[in-house]
């Protein structure tokens, strides 16, 4: 985790494009740009606030700055899962506010060619997913992307300053 950490905090913006971290909830595998994420730290002690979405488990003290932490299992609505050495927190900017995103595990820092990136296939009307943007294809394998803004709506937005 800490090699994922350093490169990540070293790498500048042009050599972001085209890289995104690669994390697990359950046996699947997501990916975010890393261009949004700042920081992983292992899971720490988190304090709960009232009022606020199930899936937002409180606040964390960050080197003095209060962050919000969000379980991606409990967005993603999965079954809750006690926490062990292997879940990381993965601090994000999103519109402007660090998040801590708690996930299973963290793998690796890949870079996927825009000729690897799939849009989504359609699955049937109605149906929106509001979290996956598109499909990255890695060798024989499927990384579903994310879009880190999607993670938080307005109103989770709205009411995470109000606590802040």
């Amino acid at each position: 985790m800490a090699d994922i950490q350093t490169s990540i905090v070293t790498e500048d913006k042009d050599t972001q494009e085209g890289r995104y971290l690669i994390f697990s909830i359950d046996d699947e595998s997501y990916g975010i740009e890393i261009r949004y994420v700042t920081e992983i730290i292992g899971i720490q002690t988190i304090t709960g606030v009232p009022e606020l979405p199930d899936y937002v488990k409180g606040i964390i003290n960050l080197r003095g700055k209060i962050i919000p932490v969000m379980d991606v299992r409990l967005r993603f609505k999965k079954e809750p899962r006690e926490y062990s050495d292997r879940t990381c927190i993965i601090v994000v900017d999103i519109m402007g506010m660090s998040v801590g995103l708690i996930v299973d595990s963290v793998s690796e820092v890949v870079t996927i060619n825009e000729a690897d990136i799939s849009e989504l296939p359609y699955i049937r009307q109605g149906y929106q997913n509001h979290y996956v943007k598109k499909i990255g294809k890695i060798g024989d394998e499927v990384r579903l992307l994310l879009d880190c803004e999607k993670l938080l709506t307005d109103e989770d937005v709205e009411s995470l300053n109000e606590v802040l």
